[in-house]
């Protein structure tokens, strides 16, 4: 797998476990009483941002990514659907 294809996997797993946790998980604690959702999403997501953000470490690292690239990357981790503007990115990447 090359290196923008681990970075696209990482964030899709990073992207979907903070929208189950936000969307899922977090409405059923607070609005159905259900507070084991977030005891188990939240280790879930917690692994796949870690994950993340350490795919996002190793392959920047290589080199050749402007820091306006690394700070998107890193940011688009703590918005919901942010996972979209990574793949756009690594897309256009990909083409250049």
């Amino acid at each position: 797998m090359t290196d923008i294809g681990r970075l696209r996997f990482a964030s899709w797993m990073e992207g979907t476990t903070l929208i189950l946790l936000v969307g899922i998980a977090v409405p059923l604690k607070h609005l159905a009483g259900y507070p084991v959702a977030t005891t188990i999403m939240g280790p879930v997501h917690g692994l796949a941002f870690l994950f993340y953000l350490w795919t996002v470490m190793t392959v920047v690292s290589g080199g050749g990514w402007r820091a306006g690239e690394i700070v998107g990357l890193v940011s688009a981790a703590f918005i919901p659907f942010g996972v979209l503007a990574v793949r756009r990115l690594l897309r256009r990447r990909r083409a250049a």
